[in-house]
């Protein structure tokens, strides 16, 4: 399968299969992702070769932590890494363009998620971007 970060610079290709599909609640990765949780799928035999723009990548290594991050240093996207002495590789799922083919395993870290990740399932939804209305002042 293949992936790609934003500005399409950064390409790769991954062959082999994923093992778990984690949604990791924890204040690294809310940090890392800017969203409620990282998304991330892993394997410990799939292989990853960069097709275009590895001079891009870049890997950010939170100091006293195992927390790490690949991304393209052009537009910021999170990009595939190998963890814990290459033994693991992590896929930020957002970065395939194709999919993955296996369903979310668990959440992770979940006593930590943030405070306001409640009710999501209750929320309303829109197929697109929903209009924006000016506030009247």
């Amino acid at each position: 399968m293949q992936g790609s970060c934003l500005c399409a610079q950064v390409r790769f290709e991954i062959k082999g299969e994923f093992s778990h599909f984690y949604l990791c609640h924890c204040s690294h990765c809310r940090k890392d992702s800017g969203s409620a949780h990282g998304a991330n799928l892993f394997s410990n035999s799939a292989t990853l070769t960069w097709l275009s723009g590895e001079p891009l990548v870049r890997h950010y290594q939170l100091p006293h932590s195992a927390h790490c991050k690949s991304f393209c240093s052009r537009c910021g996207s999170a990009l595939p890494m190998y963890q814990q002495q290459g033994d693991i590789l992590v896929v930020p799922a957002g970065s395939l363009d194709d999919d993955p083919n296996i369903n979310v395993t668990a959440h992770i870290f979940y006593a930590d998620k943030a405070r306001w990740e409640k009710g999501f399932e209750d929320i309303q939804r829109f197929s697109g971007a929903p209009k924006l209305q000016q506030s009247e002042e």
